[in-house]
């Protein structure tokens, strides 16, 4: 093969959180009341927009967690080898702007370095100029003059990609609205511009287009310009934002994994068992949540990373090691997270225990685990959900503000806050150097904005006191 399939610890347990989705959306179509709660979820229109852009953010998420590592040119009577450095296959779909780097900083959309430097006059002599980059609009002989239509012309060609998209994935939903309703394609289009389709299609459509406009320009745009600039070293800073949105789910989805064990089983004995199980279990959360939270990551981030660096034999690739530590960092999020939900589920339990079909299961000698699985455990889920929904995005911030102060992810690892974190001294310099800062704010306002705003319609829909 010309590349060697690579599966970090982190790949494995994203995709398992995946299949862990896919059947649970299964077994919610054989769960009528699972249903119909998922259904309000989808007739608000807030609710499809902002899980249309989740489901972008997490496509860009799964490419960039299908790793590889290539094949190096093949040598005459030797073995294939391959190469040390791991990609991906979001790095395979932008290869023209992971491999297009600047001397250093660039503008967006800029012609020139962002810095003056002093070059040999043919004529002999110095100057200080602004030198013409090597790939950032190096197609125009006179940028100044030439970069405003040429630019236009490519927006145009990003629109006529994304329009055709855009009309087949319409066709798409009409064709299973009207296979849903038995009535024609036509008057199933109708019904989804009019918004009287049973889920907001109107609205998933909509924000879908806007998805596909945005693409479609990029993709226009980004082999001829660098569109949010170069960094230092002379990356592309769009590259590095896409890079960025698979360590944030990561971080908000893997220490959901963590999380729950704990939460859930503890949170229910506190709440069923009472007596001496409530006292330990509510002096442990109250011990955890007495310690600085950022003291205790740091101390046990650090303790990690010294486990990291004393082993380096049980990493193969930089790669992997960098995704140790993204790992622990889940771990550790996730121990120091779970008080929270734990709390919401004990007084929860506290009130189910009371109830008659609860106490007339104890009267007739069910087990207490058989109680647990059965009775309270299905009525807590919704607090569960809701509780998740909630925090992805507390846990996708806390990501950037770990990095920001050094203690998050390896410094290796592309992530909004190692972005945030290196544009603090590019703010500092003169000229400033503002685009690296802007491309992570727009894309975690972006993610963080949606899963608010899902949260809410999800909380609307599954809070038996908002029914």
């Amino acid at each position: 093969m010309d590349f060697l399939p690579v599966l970090l610890w982190t790949d494995a347990l994203f995709f398992l959180l995946l299949v862990i989705g896919a059947v649970t959306v299964f077994f919610v179509r054989r769960s009528e009341p699972l249903s119909a709660a998922w259904r309000k979820v989808g007739r608000r229109a807030t609710g499809m927009a902002s899980a249309t852009i989740l489901l972008a953010f997490l496509v860009v998420g799964v490419l960039d967690s299908l790793h590889y590592r290539p094949q190096l040119p093949p040598v005459e009577g030797a073995q294939a080898a391959y190469s040390s450095e791991v990609l991906s296959a979001l790095d395979a779909l932008l290869a023209p702007l992971r491999t297009r780097v600047e001397k250093t900083y660039s503008a967006p959309f800029a012609a020139e370095l962002y810095a003056r430097e002093t070059v040999e006059l043919p004529e002999g002599g110095q100057a200080r100029i602004y030198p013409r980059l090597q790939h950032g609009a190096a197609h125009l002989a006179d940028p100044e003059a030439q970069r405003p239509a040429d630019v236009g012309k490519r927006l145009a060609v990003g629109a006529m990609i994304a329009v055709p998209a855009w009309l087949v994935a319409v066709l798409g939903v009409a064709a299973g609205v009207a296979g849903r309703s038995g009535g024609g394609l036509l008057r199933a289009v109708g019904a989804i511009v009019r918004g009287e389709t049973t889920l907001a299609w109107r609205a998933a459509l909509v924000t879908l287009g806007a998805i596909f406009l945005v693409v479609g320009c990029a993709i226009a745009l980004a082999p001829a310009y660098h569109v949010f600039g170069t960094d230092k070293v002379g990356q592309d800073v769009l590259y590095l934002a896409l890079k960025s949105v698979r360590t944030a789910l990561v971080i908000g989805t893997l220490t959901t994994l963590v999380m729950l064990p704990f939460a859930i089983g503890l949170g229910i004995l506190a709440g069923y068992l009472g007596g001496w199980v409530d006292d330990a279990i509510q002096y442990v959360y109250t011990v955890l949540n007495a310690i600085p939270a950022v003291l205790l990551i740091a101390a046990a981030v650090l303790m990690m990373q010294v486990v990291i660096d004393t082993h380096p034999e049980w990493f193969a690739t930089a790669a992997e090691r960098a995704d140790a530590r993204l790992l622990a960092l889940c771990l550790i999020l996730g121990i120091t997270s779970w008080t929270g939900l734990c709390r919401l589920l004990r007084g929860e339990t506290l009130k189910l225990r009371e109830l008659d079909y609860v106490e007339a299961a104890r009267a007739f000698g069910v087990r207490t685990p058989a109680i647990l699985r059965r009775h309270i455990l299905p009525n807590v889920m919704h607090i569960v959900l809701i509780a998740l929904v909630m925090d992805f995005s507390g846990l996708v911030l806390a990501e950037a503000v770990l990095s920001y102060v050094g203690i998050g992810v390896d410094p290796t690892t592309i992530s909004f806050g190692t972005m945030i974190n290196a544009a603090r001294a590019e703010l500092a310099r003169e000229p400033m150097v503002w685009w690296s800062l802007l491309a992570a704010f727009v894309f975690m306002f972006v993610l963080v904005l949606s899963a608010n705003l899902f949260a809410d319609v999800v909380r609307d829909a599954f809070d038996p006191r908002r029914a």
